[in-house]
């Protein structure tokens, strides 16, 4: 069952959003319950991680003062 709803959004917002929804071919209605669905709904699934993903799992430290130099060197030595 659909029902109507008025909400207050800043006039820019709503022109971008009306680009976005044309240049993407979905309403505006469509888009707004697509993004309020896409954060009440309870992922109830496990999120599944590719092999890519997993397989950088650790590359480097976001500790690291110096992170994009680790990861420099561990493409240097991947590669080399």
């Amino acid at each position: 069952m659909n029902t109507k709803l008025t909400l207050n959004i800043d006039e820019h917002v709503i022109e971008e959003a009306k680009f976005y929804a044309k240049n993407n071919s979905v309403s505006l209605s469509k888009l707004i319950e697509n993004y309020l669905l896409s954060l009440t709904k309870r992922n109830t699934e496990e999120t599944k991680i590719s092999l890519l993903v997993e397989s950088l799992t650790g590359v480097i430290s976001l500790e690291s003062a110096d992170y994009k130099k680790e990861y420099s060197d561990y493409l240097s030595k991947k590669y080399s």
